[in-house]
């Protein structure tokens, strides 16, 4: 037990930390496709596995997948109150969006198959449906505060905490759902937009959803291979499919921008091209 409770207090902020000094240092476009990585629910889902066991922890996957849906109303609904809204109304609007996705999900049945297929779907259709960033929006990063990391990094472990002990309560499907709590959006996204502006945030946003085609391939394998009983072939089964999707997801995101960059402008020396925008 005492090796669990460290796991949910120091794996997860330690996770975060590093994805936000990615972000500081290559931009929102990086930081998005990186913090859409397990690496919050990742964790989650491996405390709810040891204390309730494969079957619980596989049922939950199940839930996370189909979550992710619930992830890109959350951003998308983000994108466009920030058109009018400053961040604290763009964050209720979003979370209240969220809410309503995952109630209307959770009464939404279907084979693992048709979830997968489901969110594939949602994550080629979603891109399109963010607002365009307005003339002059460019999302470049200011320079961050020196506080706010530690905030980012409790709110990861309070996360942890609150899903691995309220499973049993909620049930394995509802906890795969809070699993895929906005937590990366909520604390990144946040902060970003006060430190940074809209641009920036809305940019980080974007990135998050090509990181979600790993995401949903590492909760496909996890929820398959859970049910065959082995904890540790399934959570290294998932993670390396997700990595490999990553990968593969980035390198066409590269090839994608190289003829954009071509045709563009010239930039100036010394100034960096954003992955996301």
């Amino acid at each position: 037990m005492p090796l669990i409770l460290l796991l949910k207090l120091f794996l997860v902020p330690a996770l975060i930390y590093a994805v936000t000094l990615v972000g500081r240092r290559w931009g929102a476009g990086v930081a998005g496709w990186m913090s859409a990585f397990p690496i919050v629910s990742g964790p989650i889902l491996l405390t709810v596995t040891l204390e309730q066991g494969a079957g619980f922890a596989a049922r939950a996957a199940e839930g996370t997948l189909l979550a992710v849906v619930a992830i890109l109303v959350f951003s998308i609904a983000y994108a466009w109150a920030a058109e009018r809204c400053g961040v604290v109304l763009s964050m209720l609007f979003a979370l209240l969006a969220w809410g309503l996705a995952v109630a209307g999900l959770q009464a939404l049945h279907l084979p693992l198959a048709a979830c997968f297929a489901l969110v594939v779907a949602a994550l080629l259709v979603s891109p399109k449906l963010f607002p365009a960033l307005r003339a002059g929006g460019s999302p470049a990063a200011a320079p961050a505060p020196a506080n706010d990391l530690p905030w980012r990094m409790l709110a990861g472990a309070l996360l942890v905490l609150a899903v691995s002990y309220g499973a049993a309560a909620m049930g394995a499907r509802l906890s795969g759902f809070f699993a895929m709590f906005p937590l990366m959006s909520t604390v990144l996204v946040g902060f970003s937009h006060v430190r940074s502006g809209r641009a920036f945030a809305v940019a980080l946003l974007r990135g998050m959803v090509f990181g979600y085609f790993a995401f949903a391939t590492f909760c496909l394998v996890l929820a398959l291979q859970l049910r065959e009983g082995a904890v540790a072939a399934a959570f290294g089964a998932a993670f390396a499919c997700a990595l490999a999707v990553q990968l593969a997801v980035k390198r066409l995101m590269a090839r994608g921008a190289s003829p954009a960059a071509a045709a563009g402008p010239a930039r100036p020396a010394g100034s960096g091209v954003r992955a996301g925008k």
